[in-house]
């Protein structure tokens, strides 16, 4: 009988051991629970390395994105440098050329004011383009016309085709009796569509 009571009760002391496990269990004690710590920390640093490849993932998205737009961008940009460099092109061009023509105005002014002899059959016009930028005596005194001869920006030369006022006005050669007029010899096409030997 002794013995039998002695069995109940270390039975009963197990039962009261496994319920009191079971509600510590149950409001989340670690101390009494050690293996959902370990789950727990587990579960931490699987979600902190997910979310750090998420970040990698979306660092490398932006640095492609970035990399296309300014490829775009360049890709635009080359076209419109090349029209900004051919229109100050075609700027000097149009300088240039009332430089000279300009110059040649003034030397046919002073030539028909009697300023300085004249060549017979020039017309009162330069025999050449040098002689706009040497001078001429002018009641003893040297007056230029031109500084320098300026370079053909569409050519990249100092060389510009002439025409005499004998010449057709669409005459490719110079007859050399003087010098009328002034055009470039470049065959490119302008940005309105003419010819800048045209202008």
């Amino acid at each position: 009988m002794l013995r039998a009571t002695a069995v109940a009760s270390r039975i009963k002391r197990r039962l009261a051991g496994i319920r009191l496990l079971r509600s510590r269990t149950r409001t989340g004690s670690v101390r009494d629970c050690p293996n959902q710590l370990v789950n727990f920390a587990g579960h931490s640093q699987s979600l902190r390395l997910r979310g750090e490849r998420r970040s990698a993932g979306m660092t490398m998205l932006e640095l492609i994105t970035a990399v296309t737009i300014l490829m775009i961008l360049a890709g635009m940009s080359i076209p419109l440098a090349k029209l900004n460099i051919k229109r100050e092109r075609e700027r000097v061009l149009h300088q240039n050329l009332w430089e000279m023509r300009d110059a040649i105005d003034r030397y046919k002014d002073a030539a028909d004011r009697g300023a300085f002899q004249i060549k017979l059959g020039s017309e009162g016009y330069p025999p050449d383009l040098d002689t706009l930028v040497n001078g001429v005596d002018v009641a003893g005194k040297k007056v230029r016309f031109l500084r320098r001869i300026p370079s053909d920006p569409m050519t990249g030369k100092p060389e510009w085709g002439l025409r005499s006022l004998q010449d057709a006005p669409t005459a490719d050669s110079w007859g050399g009796d003087n010098v009328f007029d002034v055009y470039s010899k470049s065959e490119d096409t302008a940005m309105d569509g003419s010819k800048y030997k045209d202008w």
